[in-house]
């Protein structure tokens, strides 16, 4: 990993911007040091005549980088390698917390299924951080998709519980996990990524208890919810990977009610129906995931050896003759949960 200390240098680009507020260009500015001044790269070609001067066409460059329109929030921005032309994303943090709120990154070896950082660059006040750029989240694709194949599902819900295990395996227990964590590497969606370790918690040598109580409602696990006291990271990491399998072989997720209240009530009773259409290996390993008791769980480990994996996949299943009303009804609802619905989460 490289780690780099440099001054971010601004450059002027002429033509439309693809900035929506003033506000996002006020936030970007935080990122330079200096003016804005008209330069360009020769990958960059001529600039085009000017239309009216505005700092809305500035972009910045830092190292050998050009920092792009934000895609998320203020922090994460695109970028593009000025001699390479690869396209990445950069994170932006102050220069004084970078360091813990990317410690698992660096506490962990590198893992294919584990998205990486490319290089980093200290800055007076701000750290940027790249990364490789992604195409596109599972739950999108789960969305879009409706439901996926039990071979195709299989495939991708291998990689991401393979990340989930390397993990667990050294001591890292990852908390909020759900289907808008992992992204796909490639345009053909043939790899899967764990996007961000950024939430991710190193456990104190063997101890695997947490006490802190956020996360997305949906994925939440029951103990969560139960306790006042402090539960197993892991066994409550196993419990998403659950709901995510269960979410891309329905189509919908296995407990969910647009009242906070009722959702909860749901999770806590752990009660959830499989349609017959599933295979059996597939209800198994669905039923060997959510189980109520964390200890009679599997562990991240033993998931990746359940005989579903080694399934021949090539016979035709009934499963994708639904109806359209049944395909209807099955669809991940339209709501964003990732915002907290309760104080709870807060």
């Amino acid at each position: 990993m490289n780690i780099q200390r440099s001054s971010p240098i601004s450059i002027v680009r002429y033509g439309r911007s693809r900035h929506k507020s003033h506000h996002e260009y006020e936030e970007l500015s935080c990122v330079r040091t200096s003016d804005c001044s008209q330069s360009f790269s020769p990958n960059l070609g001529s600039p085009s005549p000017p239309e009216t001067p505005n700092s809305s066409h500035c972009i910045s460059q830092i190292g050998q980088y050009l920092l792009l329109e934000p895609l998320e929030g203020d922090h994460v921005l695109g970028a593009v390698h000025l001699h390479s032309g690869e396209e990445l994303v950069c994170k932006v943090f102050d220069v004084s917390r970078y360091q813990e709120t990317l410690a698992a990154y660096f506490y962990l070896s590198a893992h294919e299924s584990i998205n990486q950082i490319t290089e980093i660059l200290l800055g007076e006040q701000r750290s940027y951080v790249f990364f490789e750029k992604s195409h596109g989240d599972m739950h999108s694709f789960v969305r879009t998709c409706k439901r996926l194949r039990e071979d195709e599902a299989a495939r991708l819900f291998h990689q991401i519980t393979s990340a989930v295990a390397h993990c667990h395996d050294n001591g890292v227990v990852l908390r909020d996990l759900k289907l808008r964590k992992f992204v796909f590497k490639d345009e053909e969606r043939t790899q899967v990524k764990l996007e961000s370790l950024e939430d991710a918690y190193i456990l104190n040598g063997e101890v695997d208890a947490l006490s802190d109580k956020h996360g997305c409602p949906a994925y939440v696990s029951p103990e969560i919810l139960n306790t006042n006291g402090s539960y197993s990271g892991k066994a409550a990491d196993v419990w998403s990977l659950g709901v995510m399998l269960y979410t891309m072989l329905v189509g919908r997720y296995p407990f969910h009610d647009v009242e906070p209240s009722s959702l909860f009530s749901k999770i806590r009773r752990g009660q959830f129906n499989i349609p017959e259409t599933l295979s059996p290996r597939a209800k198994c390993l669905i039923r060997s995931i959510l189980r109520r008791e964390p200890l009679e769980r599997l562990t991240s480990r033993e998931i990746l050896d359940h005989p579903w994996f080694a399934s021949d996949f090539a016979a035709p299943s009934s499963g994708y003759g639904a109806n359209e009303k049944e395909a209807a009804d099955q669809l991940v609802p339209d709501v964003n949960m990732d915002v907290d619905l309760d104080p709870f989460f807060n």
